[in-house]
């Protein structure tokens, strides 16, 4: 762009609303774009099925002042669908208003709603689970993986539906397994991420009953539940109903709801309504004029400038007042600038400060942004005390190995020199003095100042799933010592600091194969028999379900495991010394005291044995409780240990508590 943005800014910024502004009585049309010569509406009827017929009505808009065109329609025009023709530089576009609250089915044209009519009966009054960001415990899921599978007792008509995903009672066929919505409150999560949930672009909603298959991270229409996901994605208001209806089931079980949000890129870029509204304003330019495209998807969106960020905040402020959204996942956050991430933060502290924040700290390739000024993870820190969070991905390739690396391991495969990206990821990247960061893999600093600025994990939907990444590094070993593996990485994160976060089937073994048994690590367009989660592997892994069950359930009953400020992991937590107490390498362990925080188990000891081999560890007590091992979890005490020389069997974890 041409123009001194500042002086720009100073000139057509506002602050008002935009988009359709509803009431019975008249409906308020308002576009922003200084650029345009003229803007008119098109009214296209109400008639959803019918959306390919031509308009009713083209009704012209007055420019105001600050950029702004406005129109207004007496009488109630709920159901009406509409779009903007917009002329700029004497070219006349059809646009989709980027401030849509409803659409028609593939986004095509939005839709005037009276958003009242599409509260399911006690939405107002519902109770919204309000626990603080520290006590969560994140599961993340895509709505037609969990719902797809046909070996399910879930009527047709709501698998991959947003129905579908909160229905209870549904099983294993032909088994008392509990699987879908009753597999997650058995597991015991609280909070549920939903990968993208907006209106996206590439599934054909015409198609909403066959095999057709996206991730979604190719934004279309931002304010509107995506259609492909409802039983009806020709009607504006289904899609809005039945979205309403999932999120308060799950509140209503206890469960907040984690939306998946992808404002860095749009799925179009010259052709994007955003680019036809006002060609240039909304993405970033390299000096050459071409699009930078720091997110590998052909764009970025400038949040730095003023309209974009005002319409990221808006957005977000939306799904939060009017869906009662618990939080949010930003895509490839570091192409967000801090400022607006910290002005997100502010805003939804007036809706809810428990309202949970976090995203990817880095870009998907180069982006014109200054690094000073991007939401990356060695950023974090300037945003002092906020609850912004980042994905550790020091824990993540400390416990696995990289994860662009199929064949490369980690801690748990016994491999060395990650004991110190371990105790680093153990402390969620916060200050503690008995890191050696020289050793750290990726960061050579603390660049979390609070734990809860840290999502710990070891695996989302990107690359692969934590089982397949644990065959691909050995093939030669027996699922017996692969399970082994699988638990002692879930072991780590459900009780190491910060928040930690489980890609959904990690507790069943997920895989992701072709046909031929090829493992897929991409797989955002693979089809149903790829992503689906089988449910038939919770029978066969019951084992290792159970053992998550319980780690879970350990984590929420202790504060030990999730201290809520950094000071209280420096106190509280110190780690045992190679050479001195530990006498093996890829062996980490720690003290931790659970009494300055009344929790009751009080002094405890966890060690983690990534080796194949058992291991001993000389500690500071002579008598304990076990209270977790390679099998089994009981916070009462699975049996007693008298002696300060510990065995820790193979490729495992082990907790102790104190008995005094």
């Amino acid at each position: 762009m041409d123009f001194n943005l500042r002086e720009f800014n100073d000139l057509y910024k506002i602050n008002g609303n935009l988009g359709a502004i509803y009431s019975k009585q008249e409906t308020i049309f308002r576009v922003w774009s200084p650029i345009a010569e003229n803007i008119k509406l098109k009214l296209y009827g109400k008639e959803g099925y019918d959306y390919k017929r031509d308009s009713s009505e083209v009704i012209p808009m007055s420019k105001l002042e600050n950029g702004v065109f406005e129109v207004i329609i007496k009488g109630d025009l709920d159901g009406q669908y509409y779009n903007y023709l917009v002329t700029v530089n004497g070219k006349e576009e059809e646009v989709v208003d980027i401030y849509a609250k409803a659409v028609g089915v593939n986004g095509k044209r939005g839709m005037i709603i009276n958003l009242e009519n599409t509260n399911p009966k006690g939405w107002k009054e519902h109770k919204i689970p309000n626990f603080s960001p520290m006590d969560s415990i994140i599961y993340e899921m895509n709505v037609r993986d969990f719902t797809i599978d046909s070996n399910s007792t879930l009527d047709k008509s709501l698998r991959g539906k947003y129905k579908g995903l909160v229905e209870a009672g549904v099983t294993l066929r032909d088994s008392s397994i509990k699987i879908g919505f009753d597999h997650l409150k058995e597991l015991g999560i609280n909070t549920i991420q939903l990968m993208p949930v907006f209106d996206y672009k590439t599934v054909n909603e015409e198609k909403y009953s066959e095999e057709e298959y996206n991730w979604g991270y190719d934004p279309l229409n931002y304010n509107v539940p995506e259609g492909s996901y409802s039983t009806n994605p020709y009607l504006g208001e289904v899609r809005i109903k039945e979205f309403k209806e999932m999120i308060m089931k799950a509140h209503e079980n206890g469960f907040k709801v984690v939306m998946d949000v992808v404002y860095n890129h749009t799925f179009d870029t010259e052709e994007s309504n955003f680019n036809k509204i006002f060609p240039g304003y909304y993405y970033r330019q390299n000096q050459d004029g071409s699009f930078s495209n720091g997110s590998g998807c052909g764009n970025e969106l400038a949040s730095e400038r003023f309209m974009v960020r005002k319409f990221i905040i808006d957005s977000v402020k939306y799904w939060a007042e009017e869906y009662k959204i618990d939080g949010f996942r930003f895509d490839l956050m570091g192409l967000h600038d801090l400022d607006t991430m910290i002005e997100i933060r502010k805003e939804l502290d007036k809706i809810n400060k428990n309202i949970i924040i976090y995203g990817e700290g880095w870009t998907g390739g180069s982006s014109t942004l200054s690094y000073d000024k991007a939401s990356v993870k060695f950023n974090i820190n300037k945003v002092n005390d906020m609850q912004i969070g980042v994905f550790s991905d020091d824990i993540r390739d400390a416990i696995k190995g990289g994860v662009f690396y199929g064949k490369e391991g980690g801690f748990i495969n016994g491999w060395d020199n990650y004991e110190e990206s371990l105790k680093f990821g153990i402390v969620a990247s916060v200050n503690h003095l008995d890191i050696d960061y020289n050793n750290v893999k990726y960061s050579k600093w603390p660049w979390a100042n609070e734990p809860y600025q840290v999502i710990t994990y070891t695996s989302a939907h990107d690359n692969y799933t934590l089982w397949d990444k644990i065959c691909l590094v050995e093939e030669g070993l027996s699922e017996e010592e692969r399970i082994k593996i699988n638990k002692l990485a879930a072991a780590i994160i459900l009780t190491s600091q910060g928040i930690p976060f489980i890609h959904s089937g990690d507790e069943i073994l997920r895989t992701k194969k072709d046909r031929d048994g090829t493992i897929i690590d991409n797989s955002y367009k693979s089809p149903d028999y790829v992503n689906k989660i089988d449910w038939q592997r919770k029978e066969k892994y019951i084992d290792v379900f159970n053992y998550y069950k319980d780690l879970i359930n350990l984590r929420k009953k202790h504060r030990i495991f999730k201290f809520n400020k950094a000071y209280e992991i420096r106190e509280n937590i110190k780690f045992l010394r190679y050479g001195r107490e530990i006498n093996d390498r890829n062996v980490v362990a720690y003290i931790a005291n659970g009494n300055k925080v009344n929790d009751d188990l009080g002094k405890i000891a966890v060690i983690f044995n990534g080796n194949k081999k058992p291991i001993e560890i000389k500690l500071d007590h002579y008598k304990f409780k076990v209270i977790l091992d390679k099998d089994k979890i009981d916070e009462n005490g699975l049996y007693n240990i008298e002696g300060n020389v510990i065995k820790v069997a193979s490729i495992s974890a082990l907790i102790l508590s104190y008995i005094e």
